[in-house]
């Protein structure tokens, strides 16, 4: 059999927006035709096959189908291995695992790696075209979401956070998602950007809110995270918030990050460009943020800065 075999005698009409390609991939071919006479009376479907995960992954890029019917256990590529190369390099594909007796933790292996569901092969036909016809129900409403967040032009957020630093990845983690869904930056930018808002907000936390020196980290001791623990439940720092602002535009992005605690002299920051200045701790972080965005500001009583990043 070769890698792709079209299965003819139905769904003969042109392609079209609507179609169904189904991707069954099992080694046996007596499996491959049961799966088949379940599926073939499905409207507006179309059923591709392949042997093993090698062939799989070459109909995937050949006919790109709408959802992939794996079996586990198969020779060259099993259906684990096909899962994660899958999620990998087509990580919107879902799948469906049919199971057999003995394969049971290598199918939860599967599922945890990101496939969608599975079938046990013996429930295949009660339980085959009902759990295929919701995957693909959940498949298209996820791409007609992702199409209109696609659509977005602009986008206004604003966060009010208590000082828990563990807080700031899960904030950075939204920005970059939203930005990349608005196409504002490739993945080098991605990660550009989340290191200078992280620079920004654990700055405002730290040496705003908590008033904590960049010289408690030059000892090397624990210092500084043990007087910012004490701190973050001492008056009048515990009720001290971070005020972040985000807005994402095509033309650009700001982020404006304040803090309530005392402010600074912007004039006291040293250069972070000079040489002299490089390894000093107060001076990493500006660095980095001058050197992944557009423009920075700080406002007169230092307790707030503006980042601006330009999009190509």
């Amino acid at each position: 059999m070769s890698a792709i075999d079209l299965l003819t005698g139905f769904a003969q009409r042109p392609i079209e927006a609507a179609t169904i390609n189904i991707l069954i991939v099992d080694d046996s071919p007596t499996d491959r035709l049961v799966t088949v006479s379940l599926l073939k009376d499905m409207p507006d479907t179309k059923i591709w096959q392949a042997s093993n995960g090698r062939e799989a992954l070459q109909a995937i890029a050949e006919v790109s189908p709408t959802l992939v019917l794996t079996d586990l256990n198969m020779p060259e590529m099993n259906g684990l291995e096909l899962v994660e190369e899958i999620r990998s390099d087509h990580p919107t594909l879902p799948i469906i695992l049919m199971t057999a007796h003995g394969s049971e933790d290598l199918a939860l292996q599967a599922l945890q790696a990101g496939a969608a569901s599975y079938v046990p092969k013996r429930l295949l036909a009660d339980h085959l075209i009902p759990t295929v016809e919701h995957i693909i129900s959940a498949a298209r409403q996820e791409r007609r979401r992702n199409r209109v967040l696609e659509c977005i032009t602009r986008l206004d957020a604003e966060f009010e956070l208590e000082n828990d630093p563990t807080l700031v990845p899960h904030v950075i983690a939204h920005v970059q998602e939203q930005m990349l869904r608005m196409k504002l930056c490739d993945l080098n930018g991605k990660i550009r950007i989340g290191v200078a808002l992280e620079e920004s907000l654990l700055n405002g936390i730290y040496h705003g809110n908590l008033e904590l020196s960049s010289d408690l980290r030059q000892d090397g001791s624990n210092r500084f995270n043990e007087l910012a623990e004490q701190r973050r439940l001492l008056s009048p720092y515990r009720d001290r918030r971070l005020h972040v602002r985000v807005t994402l535009t095509v033309r650009e992005t700001s982020f404006v990050v304040r803090d309530e605690g005392p402010g600074f002299d912007i004039a006291k920051i040293p250069d972070p460009t000079d040489p002299e200045n490089l390894l000093k701790a107060s001076g990493r972080g500006l660095l980095l943020i001058r050197t992944f965005m557009d423009q920075v500001i700080h406002n007169a009583n230092g307790n707030q800065i503006t980042m601006i990043k330009r999009c190509d």
